[in-house]
Order: C-alpha cells, then structure tokens, then sequence
C-alpha cells in the first residue's frame, strides 16, 4: 500500500489513527496490538504471501533476543559464551533469509554465466521491505548481546520491527529508540499539536514525491532507458540524465522519509531522521553523515567498527572502509552496478581520508575556514556522487558505461533531442527541472527544520490550538489536491526504495 493513494490516505490512515486513539483509552495494550495488526495488514495489502514471513521473521528474531540477552547479562562465562552463540546464529540465519530471497537469483545467474551450466533455481521474488526489516532485527539482536534487553513484550517488539509508517523503505531502527516511546502513556494520548505538525510534514512529503520527484523522472528514465537499449546521448543529454535522476532519487526517498516521520508524529512516535541536506555536503565523509542517515550509522556501528574500524592500523582502515561500502552497496540489489557502486564510495572515502590525513589537522583547519576551498570541495563532491549515481540507476553496465562516456566527451553528437522529443520532453524544460530542483535540494531550509519548527509552534502555549488547527486546515486541503492529482495519473508510481 502506497502511501500516495487514496486507499491508504482515505482508508487505512483514517481508520488505523481512530482505532488506535479509541482503544487507548481503555487499554494501551490493546491500542498497541491494534496498530501491530494494522501494520501486518498494510504490509499484507500489497504481498499477502509474505505475511507469514515477516511474522515468522518477527517471532524467531523475538524469542532469540530475549534469550541473548537472559544469557549475556549473566555473571557465568559458561552462559555469556552461550549468548554469543545465540547471536552468530540469529544473525546467520537472518543474513541466510535476506540471502536467499535478495541474491539467489543473482549468484546462480552469475555461476552459469561463468561454467557455461543451466542451474536453474525458479524466479525468486523479492519481498518488499525485508531488507529494511533484517537489519534492523540484527541490530536487535547485536544490540541484546552487548547491551542486554528491558523489554519483553512480543506486542511492542512485533510493532517496532513491522511499524507500518518505516516497514517498506526506512528508516532503519533501533530498539532502544523505539521501546520505550511504546510503553510512555503520552503515547496513548492524542496530540493536536503532534498531529497537525505531522500532517503538515506528511503533506510536504506528499508534494516532493508526487511533483518534484515524478515531475522530474521522465527525464531520466527517457536518457536511461535508451542507453541500456543500445543508444548514447549526447553531452548536454548525458548530463540531464544524471542530473535529474540525482534529484529524482532524492526527493523521491527523502520524500518517502518525511512521510514516514509525519505519520508518526501523528501517532505520537517519534522516529530518527534520515537526510540532512545531503545535497549540501561538502566531502564524502559529510555526504554520507547527512545522506540515509540511519543506514550509513548502522554500517558504521555493525559492520565498520565491528570489522575493527581504525582500530588496527591505516591499512586495515581502507580495507575496512571498502568492505564496508561493497557491502553497502550490495545491500541496495542484487546487481554488478549496485557493487561498483558501492566500491566507488569505498574509493571515495579513502581519498578523502588520506588527503586529510596527509594535510594534518593544521592545514585542513585552515582549508575548512576557506570559502574557496569549500565551494571547490563542494562542487567535487557533487560530481563524484553524480557519477556514481549513474552507474547505481542504469539497468545495465553498458548503458551506464555510455551516459558516463558522453557526460565527459563534449562531443554534440547523439540521440538526445530525438530520444526527448519521442518521450513528448524538452531539453530546456528539463534544465530548468534541474535547476529549480537543485537550488531547493541546496539552498532551502530542510523539512528538519521546517519540522521542529512547526512541532514547536503547534505545542506552544500561546495560541497553539487555533495555530495547529490552521495547519491541519491548510495541511488537510494540501494533501486531497495532491492526492487529486496523484490519482488522475495513468500509473501510480512506486518509491525508488521499495526495489531496495
């Protein structure tokens, strides 16, 4: 179920706020069970087949943890090696599950492409959503192992891992964020300041998806298309490709990350954020702080620093840092482009590293306080990440490999105007996308902000009632007329992340 259509907005929203803020008036358990039921069938609605998977996902992952952490708390070595054991094992068997329905298809695919043979496993299909929910049980269960488990109850556990408004694409969560917002009685309570700022971010949400996001997508997807079909764009081609699948993808996640926290807020959780001007980074190491913010911190504290992070000298630092964005990289699909470029960041990464590391924090000091340095830094930043993103949208390494062959050859030679002009598109018009689209993604206040802003206002003492109503008013009449919009399209199209 989409978050952009009528049955969720008109339907399912409705009903799931009511149900829960009734029942809680009687039962803040039962409201609980109800919105973990109700987060089972939102992500029931779209693949009902894999509904038994997530529960039984829910459950294994559950019973496991609880005895991780029964075990490492104890004072018996005997017990604390038994924890350890428990961990390996969930932590297996839930890489095991991703494995198999995320890169079966991909590795046997690969392994008669290399023997010549004709194994053939069947088309595996992909749940939606389980990368996002594997990772975010492993950290579960890492975190039971070091830090030890305070709540047990299976309903709070089901509704953190299945939370319908972070399910399908994020962000990635942590227990102890999510725990004790469950078992608070303010939770229980409906909000109208939490409610009407979180409709408010849920419409804004609404609008980077359904305008800026798929306003923009038609241009990438006419460049991209024909390049992975055998033709080469040209020079100014090439780059509004880039360009505009670089603001396509995010708006379109960001998007999907303000609509999730919106909702939410609405139900009095609060959830992490997941961008911070990504777009304004002026290195990679900033890039990746400020960009999917919940993942970049999960492979930092599970896979970075547990591979020993630079710990153990600057050699195993680099290796440490390309590991980690490989595998980063392969979490995003199961495909060659998605390791290349993943590999691109780990290159990135180290460069930036040893550059500052060759500086020494004298010289860098000086460099970050030049405005000079700082555009420049910033400008190749975004070139780095443009390029990559072209590799990471192309459905096949030679498409990609012939946009990247343009965007660095001037030559005015290529398919461009035909391929727009097919496609009923424009080169001017879509500059200008790029153009308006990147000053928002660069120079406008980030819906963080906006945000707390909006919280505060709507919670403040002094007129904050007529305040939130006047926002819910304007929020409510923003999101039908997108809702309108959306649904007198052709196709509704799917967040980006869901493929991930």
């Amino acid at each position: 179920m989409l978050f952009t259509t009528a049955a969720f907005i008109c339907v399912f929203l409705p009903v799931t706020l009511i149900g829960f803020f009734a029942i809680a008036r009687f039962s803040h358990a039962r409201a609980a069970l109800w919105l973990f039921v109700a987060s089972v069938f939102f992500y029931g609605y779209w693949m009902p087949v894999f509904t038994l998977l997530l529960l039984a996902s829910i459950t294994g992952n559950f019973w496991v943890g609880t005895r991780i952490a029964s075990l490492a708390n104890a004072d018996d070595d005997r017990k604390r090696a038994q924890a350890t054991r428990w961990m390996v094992f969930g932590v297996a068997a839930n890489l095991t599950l991703l494995g198999y329905f995320k890169y079966a298809n991909f590795f046997v695919d690969n392994f008669n492409a290399a023997v010549g043979s004709s194994w053939d496993i069947g088309r595996v299909i992909l749940p939606i959503g389980i990368s996002f929910f594997t990772f975010t049980q492993i950290a579960f269960l890492a975190d039971a192992w070091r830090k030890g488990v305070r709540e047990y109850r299976f309903v709070h556990y089901g509704l953190f891992v299945s939370y319908f408004p972070h399910l399908i694409a994020g962000p990635v969560l942590h227990h102890a964020q999510m725990m004790p917002q469950f078992r608070d009685a303010a939770t229980y309570r409906f909000n109208s300041g939490n409610f009407s700022a979180g409709l408010a971010i849920f419409a804004l949400g609404i609008f980077k998806k359904v305008v800026l996001a798929d306003g923009i997508s038609p241009y990438a997807d006419a460049i991209f298309k024909a390049a992975d079909l055998g033709m080469s764009p040209d020079f100014a081609g090439a780059w509004l490709g880039a360009l505009a699948y670089t603001l396509q993808l995010y708006f379109d996640f960001s998007g999907y990350s303000d609509m999730a926290i919106g909702l939410s807020w609405m139900l009095n959780v609060r959830l992490p954020f997941n961008f911070n001007s990504p777009y304004r980074a002026i290195n990679i190491s900033d890039f990746w702080r400020r960009w999917h913010m919940s993942l970049s911190q999960f492979l930092r504290d599970y896979l970075y620093i547990g591979l020993g992070g630079n710990r153990k000298g600057v050699v195993r630092r680099y290796a440490n840092l390309m590991v980690t964005m490989v595998l980063g990289g392969l979490w995003h699909g199961a495909g060659w482009s998605f390791v290349i470029w993943g590999t691109l960041h780990g290159l990135y990464l180290g460069i930036n590293h040893g550059f500052r590391a060759l500086c020494g924090p004298g010289l860098c000091a000086r460099f970050d306080r030049s405005r000079l340095f700082g555009a420049s830094s910033w400008l190749l930043t975004m070139l780095a990440v443009i390029l990559a993103w072209v590799v990471f949208r192309a459905e096949t390494l030679r498409g990609a490999g012939r946009i990247l062959e343009r965007m660095v050859h001037p030559a005015n030679t290529g398919h461009v105007h035909t391929l727009l002009w097919n496609a009923g598109l424009s080169l001017s018009v879509g500059g200008l996308w790029c153009v308006v689209l990147g000053a928002m993604a660069c120079l406008m206040p980030n819906t963080n902000a906006i945000g707390e802003h909006l919280l505060r206002r709507c919670q403040s003492r002094s007129g904050a009632t007529a305040y939130a109503l006047l926002i819910a008013g304007a929020s409510s009449a923003a999101v039908a007329f997108l809702l309108l919009m959306n649904i007198t399209r052709d196709s509704v199209s799917a967040f980006i992340y869901f493929n991930f």
